[in-house]
Order: structure tokens, then C-alpha cells, then sequence
């Protein structure tokens, strides 16, 4: 299971926007975007190393993601089911469909999405 906190996020984001990235430069774009100093996207860096969600690459601290935004958006989204609809994926989907802010276009992209998985899941059938 993945697991990132809103600040390890935040630097994956950088990596995941502009791909593998030497340590100065996230430093530098978290200076700007947020306000981090070095030490603080060094650090967070590093716990990331440690969790094997980064490689880091010699000479000068290279920074390779190892997970994508969709491994972590699925893990998010389990753990979600799990601790707040019972695990069940119908209870998640109807509080999504009951939001009031839902425009019709996005409620027909996900009959669209529903349609495209029911028949996936009858042709593998």
C-alpha cells in the first residue's frame, strides 16, 4: 500500500509534472511554488528515498520516480472505500453521484466510464 503524506505529494507532483529531476532543482521549484527551504525538500527526499518511492541516481542526487500517480490515486481511493463507504465500492459510487455539484457532463462521462466497464467485465467473462 502506498501511502504519501501532502508533503512527500507534493514533491512527487514535481516529479511526475517534469520527470526525473535533480534534488537542487525540486528544492528550487518548491522555494518558488511554496516557499520550502533546502533542508526541508532534502529531508522529505529522503524519507521518500527510504519508503523506495524514489531512486536516487549519482552524480548530483538525481531523482527518479517509482511509483506513478495512478499507483498512489488507487491506494487513495481503496483506503477511502475502506475506511469510509464499508469497502463497498457501490455505497462510494452513490455518494460521488449524489454530490450536487456534478454537471451533466461529468454525470454522463461516468455512465460513459460505467457503460465501458460493465461491458469489459462481461466480455472477459
Amino acid at each position: 500500500m502506498i501511502k504519501l503524506y501532502d508533503s512527500e505529494f507534493k514533491v512527487m507532483e514535481v516529479l511526475w509534472k517534469k520527470g526525473p529531476q535533480y534534488a537542487k532543482d525540486i528544492s528550487l521549484i518548491l522555494m518558488d511554488e511554496i516557499g520550502w527551504s533546502k533542508n526541508t525538500t532534502y529531508t522529505i527526499l529522503n524519507k521518500l528515498i527510504n519508503k523506495s518511492y524514489i531512486l536516487r541516481e549519482e552524480p548530483q542526487f538525481k531523482c527518479i520516480p517509482l511509483i506513478t500517480r495512478q499507483q498512489v490515486q488507487t491506494c487513495a481511493l481503496e483506503d477511502i472505500k475502506n475506511k469510509m463507504f464499508g469497502g463497498s465500492p457501490s455505497i462510494l459510487l452513490s455518494s460521488l453521484l449524489n454530490l450536487e455539484n456534478l454537471s451533466m457532463a461529468e454525470l454522463d462521462y461516468m455512465q460513459l466510464l460505467l457503460d465501458k466497464s460493465k461491458e469489459k467485465r462481461e466480455n472477459d467473462k
